[in-house]
């Protein structure tokens, strides 16, 4: 059968726990097993490329963008929408027509391995650096499968063009190493990541002068590998800036969880607290503060927070079970930071480190506002003080779009011909085949065995497939449809069309 008819049913299903290879004793945080030349070495490998018949050149290729989830569904958005150059001289200027909608988009969702942001605190970054090493092979391989029951695999798949890193940890952690094993591959391929992207557009919001604090509110991941502070403090000298600049960070453990509906953290049906809870609770380092219950404002409709008692200060056991509210409890934890620090600034900018963020965008302007104006039972303001009135939310999602666009110009790779409805969209599943994986009645990895895996095990954890009803919740894709609407519509078109191509397929086997 043709490509066009197969490609866009493209899912790495890892089958069956292939041969574990050999452990190498490395230092910490580093890979334990070389994926890098299990793909580039080893021919017989599930994993491996050839790259040696690496299409480089060809300008129709797609544009590979990864996350540890459906958060980086909002850089797509960026990417899609993204109208402000001239569609033939490529000069600054919008022309009324979307800049991208000539390229086409391969998307992946590691779903079944995230939160990435978990990792490090583990002490697994080395398991991490395999997932975001697997993920890059995935879009630059030729390998799929139709879907999670489907064992004939296909190996028509596009490879692409470019690699955009649409998740802060994966970027923190792991950039630089795909751009090693892409060198160690002998190709140049392009690899952007949001970070950078986001701390230009970050500064480029302020005086040269100005004194102003930054607030990252990102993933636990992010924040201990100090990629934004880092950076910041890198691009505010090389870019001339003067001023006393600060940057107070927040692990914003749960939000991202909550928005792609981890069970470990949020669950619609549950009515009272449940053991495997991992988020913010009364007792350990994620601590709630009954002094800051009037801060966090929570809200205990609908089983928005989870208490073992009627009353709420009562509760023995209390448990986030919403977004919004795992928001708020974040936002107060930051900006106590800033107030017992002493600092005579103020919060400016606020850069939104996680790719999933943005969704949660209006409720982090409302409870900002909110803490500006909270006054506490003298009527002083509590963090006026350390907050400009509007702070600005950083989407790093922009800047990337930019350094994308500016990277095609340059190396003058547009696709001439091609078509944005093209593009395919994936997530991986726990792959049922392997039986060393241990999968939970609701068809995930329970947190122990997610993060008590090691490195070096090289193994088909998951099977990559289509995103489909099967595995996106419909509340999840009535938040697509509703704030990013141009990606759910090409989504849309992509599952259409797979469907038929897939019948094909089945009437082809008959």
């Amino acid at each position: 059968m043709k490509h066009c008819y197969l490609f866009i049913l493209a899912s790495i299903v890892i089958i069956g726990c292939r041969k574990e290879h050999k452990k190498e004793t490395t230092a910490e945080g580093k890979i334990a097993a070389n994926i890098v030349n299990t793909i580039i070495e080893e021919e017989d490998s599930f994993y491996h490329i050839d790259f040696k018949n690496y299409p480089i050149n060809d300008k129709t290729l797609p544009i590979g963008v990864f996350d540890s989830g459906t958060g980086g569904l909002t850089v797509l958005k960026a990417i899609v929408n993204y109208d402000q150059n001239n569609n033939t001289t490529y000069i600054q200027g919008s022309d009324g027509q979307l800049d991208f909608d000539q390229e086409s988009f391969i998307y992946l969702g590691d779903q079944a391995n995230m939160p990435y942001g978990n990792y490090s605190e583990v002490d697994k970054v080395g398991l991490l650096k395999e997932h975001i090493i697997k993920d890059a092979q995935f879009l630059l391989g030729n390998k799929y499968y139709s879907h999670g029951d489907d064992k004939d695999v296909n190996m028509d798949k596009k490879p692409v063009k470019a690699l955009v890193i649409a998740c802060n940890t994966a970027t923190a952690y792991g950039k630089e190493y795909i751009e090693e094993f892409l060198s160690k591959a002998n190709t140049d391929i392009k690899v952007i990541g949001v970070i950078d992207a986001g701390v230009r557009g970050t500064l480029e919001g302020l005086d040269k002068s100005e004194d102003a604090i930054i607030g990252v509110l990102a993933t636990a991941g992010t924040v201990s590998s100090k990629g934004y502070h880092n950076t910041i403090m890198k691009l505010k000298n090389e870019m001339g800036y003067t001023g006393n600049i600060e940057v107070f960070s927040q692990g914003g453990v749960g939000i991202a969880e909550a928005v792609d509906e981890d069970p470990d953290y949020f669950d619609k049906n549950l009515t009272t607290p449940r053991k495997d809870y991992k988020g913010p609770g009364l007792e350990g380092n994620l601590k709630i503060d009954k002094t800051l219950f009037s801060m966090y404002n929570f809200d205990f409709g609908d089983n928005k927070m989870l208490c073992d008692s009627e009353k709420v200060d009562d509760c023995s056991m209390l448990q986030i079970n919403d977004a919004e509210n795992y928001v708020r409890y974040h936002l107060v934890s930051l900006l106590e930071k800033i107030r017992k620090s002493g600092t005579k600034n103020k919060l400016k900018s606020l850069i939104l480190g996680c790719t999933h963020y943005p969704y949660m965008t209006e409720e982090i302007k409302k409870i900002l506002g909110e803490l500006y104006n909270y006054q506490s039972e003298n009527n002083d303001y509590r963090y006026r003080a350390f907050m400009a009135e509007e702070i600005n939310l950083i989407d790093p999602a922009v800047d990337t779009a930019k350094e994308l666009f500016a990277h095609l110009k340059q190396e003058s790779i547009f696709n001439p011909t091609g078509n944005i409805k093209e593009s395919e969209f994936y997530i991986s599943v726990a792959n049922r085949d392997n039986a060393a994986n241990v999968i939970d009645h609701t068809g995930r990895f329970p947190y122990d065995f997610k993060y008590g895996r090691n490195a070096g095990q090289i193994q088909e954890y998951v099977k990559i497939v289509p995103f489909s009803r099967d595995n996106i919740s419909e509340d999840i894709l009535t938040r697509f449809q509703r704030q990013i609407p141009h990606v759910y519509q090409l989504m849309q078109h992509f599952s259409h069309t797979s469907q038929k191509t897939q019948q094909l397929k089945e009437e082809i086997k008959i």
